[in-house]
Order: structure tokens, then C-alpha cells, then sequence
């Protein structure tokens, strides 16, 4: 990790209160792994906004972010215009494991701003050789994004909360129809998460966790989660935000 000035190539609303955005550098592009995130200086703002990776195109050194307009630090970012140069800290934390044996079958599921990390690991892993399944959820039509792109991966499910596109309920209703998986992936609100390991107890899996962050590099100890390990509480954004599912006491 070190401090990058990325230039700001792309910015885009990709679905409601959605933005996507594609920044260039020469560093954070070569080493973000999967389930990193980049730490962003936001003009006018003291604290950074920490945002994951969605996806990486190394050849062309640009890296994609995706985040949703939630107050007033977001709602800036997504104002912000192409050739301004953003203050970065990045790669940031732990990503999700690549260590997978080639010809597995991996499951992705993810909840609305979880999901864009599960693209760049489900683009790692199907390089790698794995089968692709994912299931994406959303809190209605007007929110869904990166459907075509996860479909490019494998089998892909979307749900909405209200049934207003693909099925209806929640990411969990689908998991009944999914058996046949050696390892999920999972990122999205505490809430899923917390009934996505609960219904997947039994299955070898690994959970990137959303929190709020004050330094972003495991120094205030503001984002803590409660661990079953000697260690006992671990930071998220230093120690995480990517845990083994059965690691983590939510």
C-alpha cells in the first residue's frame, strides 16, 4: 500500500444512486488483488471514503470503482469531473484467497454495493480455470447493475427485494436450487451475510465485511470485528475486509 495521486478517466451513474467510476495510476493498478479496496481523499472532506475494487485492467493501468451515493462524501465523488487527480491510499487490506484448484466450482453472492468486488474475484477465478456461479441481490429494478458481466462469468441469479426484476426475496431463497459448489464468496450488508454463513455452515467459504473506517490502515482500531481466533477482535480494513466464514462471529 502507499499514497497515489489517480487520475479520473471515467464517471458514470450505472444504476439509481449508483456510480461507477475508472481511475488511472501506475501503482494501485499492478498490485490490487481481488477484495482490496483503495482509500480515497475526498475534496472538502477530512475523512477518506474507503470504496472496493471492482475491477483491474492492468494493460491500460486503470481500475474501476463502483459505490453508492449515501451523504454528502459520496454525493461529491459522484459530482466529480474526468481529468481531476484523486489523492488514493491503496491497495488496502486483505483480498479474497486465488489459491483455488483449478476446475472447482465457485459460488459469488452478493448484496447491492457488496457485489462489484465479487466481479474482479469471479474474473480472477474463471482465468484460473474455476466455474463461475453467481447471485446477486438488489433492492429493486432500479438498482441492479453488472448483470451482463457476472452473466459473462457463468450462471448467474439476480434478486430484488419487491420481485420487480429476476426473483423475488432474498440472495438465501436461491441457495436452496445451488448445491453443487465447492467454496462461496460473499460480500454485502451484515444482515446477508450473517444468513448466508448461517445457511451455508457447512461449506468451506470466505466473507469481505462492510464497515466504516476512520485511518483505513489498522492504526484507530475504529473497525473491529469479533473473532473465534487467540487474536479475539481483528481490524477490517488492516486484518480484513476479506475473513474465512467460519472465522467471524457476526
Amino acid at each position: 500500500m502507499r499514497k497515489s495521486e489517480m487520475k479520473l478517466i471515467h464517471s458514470e451513474r450505472i444504476a439509481k444512486d449508483t456510480f461507477e467510476l475508472i481511475l488511472e495510476d501506475d501503482y494501485i493498478t499492478q498490485e490490487a488483488v481481488p477484495g482490496q479496496f483503495i482509500y480515497i481523499s475526498v475534496p472538502n472532506f477530512t475523512l477518506r471514503r474507503p470504496i472496493s475494487i471492482a475491477d483491474v485492467d492492468r494493460e491500460k493501468k486503470q481500475l474501476t470503482i463502483l459505490f453508492k451515493v449515501v451523504g454528502k462524501g459520496t454525493a461529491e465523488l459522484a459530482e466529480l469531473e474526468p481529468g481531476i487527480l484523486l489523492d488514493c491510499l491503496g491497495p488496502n487490506g486483505n483480498g479474497f484467497p486465488l489459491d483455488m484448484e483449478n476446475g472447482g466450482h465457485a459460488l459469488l453472492i452478493g448484496g447491492g454495493i457488496g457485489v462489484p468486488p465479487l466481479y474482479y474475484l469471479g474474473k480472477e477465478l474463471k482465468q484460473k480455470g474455476m466455474e463461475v456461479t453467481s447471485i446477486i441481490g438488489f433492492q429493486n429494478a432500479e438498482y441492479v447493475f453488472y448483470e451482463e458481466r457476472f452473466s459473462a462469468l457463468g450462471d448467474t441469479y439476480v434478486v430484488t427485494d419487491d420481485g420487480s426484476y429476476g426473483n423475488e426475496g432474498f440472495v438465501t431463497d436461491v441457495l436452496d436450487d445451488i448445491t453443487a459448489f465447492d467454496t462461496y464468496f460473499s460480500c454485502g450488508p451484515k444482515g446477508m451475510l450473517l444468513n448466508v454463513t448461517k445457511k451455508l455452515s457447512h461449506k468451506n467459504g470466505y466473507i469481505s465485511l462492510e464497515e466504516r473506517m476512520g485511518c483505513g490502515v489498522g492504526a484507530c482500531a475504529a473497525c473491529v470485528v469479533r473473532t473465534n481466533t487467540e487474536a479475539g477482535y481483528k481490524k477490517i480494513c488492516s486484518d480484513g475486509p476479506v475473513f474465512p466464514a467460519k472465522e467471524v462471529i457476526l
